[in-house]
């Protein structure tokens, strides 16, 4: 009897320390601020793909992209077309001229330049930054190859009529569409290097060219889910059961984090599949039988 008394007093307490490995919040949210969040991306460790985790992070429902030059928020993700659209706070526009220490992505991360950007420096010194000489030469090193575009001439003169910059009375020979539109080998545009004050960038021209205003300043980068680019079925099933994709172990091994949430290998429709064998990861299977065998035994004892 006194057996009984013990193991039933003891019960309460052996279920507040398995329980909530098995009920809580789901881990890894589907949204950032007003962001929808789908895989490759996550809003914390363990959740969407691990190459993206250290790069994209949602801190304070805000998205961002950090690399070794800074942190920069993510403004849109269009994800049929599997590209990130983020700005830069220091960056000048039409509206802000300001000083900048440029931009750079890391060498090692997921993510490309798209063919839409044009990066423009600003207020570059026309005697000695290295824009305006040559970067390499022919085989017979009789000609030069300029890192500016001389086709982008118009845009100079759209964006030096903004009254945030024509109020510095800069020459427009100190602008340059730049030339290297991935941002050549180092992947950066390092304006102490190019000896340029700042520099604009945008994707897009809004269908206005010669209204600088409405341009789309900022960067587009490119993003592939692997080296075959397809789509994980196993991520796209658990999407479909409102699971959001994630990763554990160390080998990065794929879950589906449930609204409940329980991690499974599969995806979050629990009723079919039970008749398939639901498959939860080894610490939440070991819970499930301790747990279970707890009740089992109170039963017998009862």
């Amino acid at each position: 009897m006194k057996l009984k008394r013990s193991f039933i007093t003891l019960l309460p307490f052996i279920s507040l320390i398995f329980l909530p490995s098995l009920v809580s919040s789901q881990a890894c949210q589907r949204s950032c601020g007003n962001l929808p969040i789908k895989y490759p991306f996550g809003t914390g460790p363990g959740c969407g793909d691990a190459r993206f985790q250290q790069y994209v992070t949602c801190d304070q429902q805000k998205l961002t992209l950090t690399t070794h030059t800074g942190n920069y928020p993510i403004t849109n993700i269009d994800y049929s077309n599997q590209v990130i659209y983020i700005s830069d706070p220091s960056m000048s526009t039409c509206a802000c001229s300001q000083p900048s220490k440029g931009f750079g992505l890391d060498w090692d991360a997921p993510f490309s330049f798209t063919d839409d950007n044009v990066f423009t420096l600003l207020d570059c010194s026309t005697t000695s930054s290295p824009i305006f000489r040559s970067n390499s030469y022919n085989v017979d090193n009789s000609s030069a190859v300029p890192l500016c575009d001389k086709q982008g001439a118009p845009i100079c003169s759209f964006l030096y009529s903004c009254r945030a910059i024509s109020i510095l009375n800069l020459p427009i020979s100190t602008c340059c569409v730049y030339t290297p539109v991935d941002l050549g080998p180092s992947f950066e545009l390092n304006l102490q290097k190019l000896q340029c004050s700042s520099y604009s960038g945008f994707y897009s021209f809004s269908g206005q060219e010669s209204n600088p205003d409405n341009w789309k300043y900022g960067m587009s980068l490119k993003y592939k889910f692997n080296v075959y680019n397809d789509y994980p079925n196993s991520c796209a099933d658990c999407e479909k059961s409102d699971g959001a994709c994630g990763y554990t172990g160390t080998y990065n091994s794929f879950i589906c984090n449930c609204p409940n949430g329980i991690n499974t290998t599969s995806t979050c429709f629990f009723v079919s599949s039970f008749s398939n064998g639901l498959r939860l990861l080894p610490l939440q299977t070991g819970t499930l039988f301790i747990y279970s065998l707890a009740w089992i035994l109170a039963m017998v004892l009862l």
